[in-house]
């Protein structure tokens, strides 16, 4: 039964091998299975590359407000005891000015102060008997080190209510938080690389299970597993880089087009939220180059695997 079986394969593969002139691949170039393999590595390529992109985008964004921050120090006075805090305001300034690796320095005016604080409690308001604090901007020269141990007690000695603010709690919080974001992001990219590989794992082993004759037969007349092998990871590798080539490229073209999306959203609300988030949706060239490599990568690893699940097919029908 079994030999009878292998010879009505050997004839139908001879006989298919004359209707395509002679060359007839192992696996089917085209099938509905091919087609439905390519959308799913096109799909699982498009969220790893967006997953890429995000991440490289968040700590383009973290590092841009990092250094935002690191190049301000910020002075607040406060008011005391029903006193007028301008000459405060004037003498801190002084100081600050006075300060080595300072570039700038820019005291905000009443009026300035209460418009900061109409976000949170409205416009409208009638600020006069409030103790409002009054802010100091000190802007840092850049690639020097500006004497801040100094200014605090400067500021300790002649201003006693003023308090310098270095933003240092900020500027780690951020560095945790852009971390965690890249980590996460890696994790996900990890596990969509994880299921595309199982994905093909299961579309080989179907595949071999509809030529399993044909595979026998090949055995039969003496085919090696390195030639099965080879004939199936060749067309699961062009299978990848199709649905590699879809993926990565929709991916490029999705932030292609919310670069341009955020630039028409400019000077509105919701523009300005996402551009101080994410900048201006800009990957540059490395973000772009991160979504190539995992597009290349994913087609890679999609022949890799449909290799390994032969052989280890082939030695369980051995």
């Amino acid at each position: 039964m079994r030999a009878a079986r292998i010879l009505l394969a050997i004839k139908t593969r001879r006989d298919e091998r004359r209707a395509h002139g002679g060359a007839m691949p192992l696996v089917p170039a085209a099938s509905i299975s091919g087609r439905a393999l390519v959308t799913v590595i096109a799909i699982m390529t498009f969220l790893a590359g967006l997953t890429a992109g995000a991440a490289q985008l968040v700590a383009s964004a973290s590092s841009d407000w990092r250094s935002s921050v690191a190049t301000e120090i910020t002075i607040q006075v406060r008011p005391v005891g029903g006193r007028p805090v301008d000459p405060d305001v004037a003498r801190a300034a002084g100081l600050a000015r006075a300060t080595e690796g300072v570039e700038s320095v820019r005291a905000y005016t009443r009026e300035e102060s209460e418009r900061l604080l109409e976000p949170w409690l409205g416009t409208g308001l009638a600020f006069d008997e409030l103790p409002i604090p009054r802010l100091i901007v000190v802007k840092l020269k850049d690639g020097q080190t500006a004497d801040l141990a100094g200014l605090r007690k400067a500021l300790s000695d002649q201003v006693r209510n003023a308090v310098l603010d270095d933003h240092r709690v900020w500027v780690q919080r951020l560095a945790t938080m852009a971390q965690t974001i890249v980590v996460i992001a890696l994790c996900v990219l990890a596990l969509v690389l994880v299921a595309t590989a199982l994905a093909v794992a299961f579309a080989t082993r179907g595949a071999m299970a509809g030529n399993r004759d044909i595979i026998e037969v090949l055995h039969f007349v003496g085919a090696s597993d390195g030639y099965i092998a080879d004939e199936f990871q060749s067309h699961f590798l062009r299978l990848g880089f199709e649905g590699g080539a879809l993926g990565g490229g929709a991916a490029v073209l999705f932030f292609i087009v919310a670069r341009a999306a955020t630039a028409a959203w400019t000077a509105t609300p919701g523009g300005d939220q996402i551009e101080a988030l994410f900048g201006s949706f800009a990957l540059g060239w490395a973000g772009y180059l991160s979504v190539v490599v995992v597009a290349i990568f994913t087609a890679l690893l999609t022949g890799l695997v449909s290799r390994g699940t032969v052989r280890r097919t082939l030695r369980t029908i051995a």
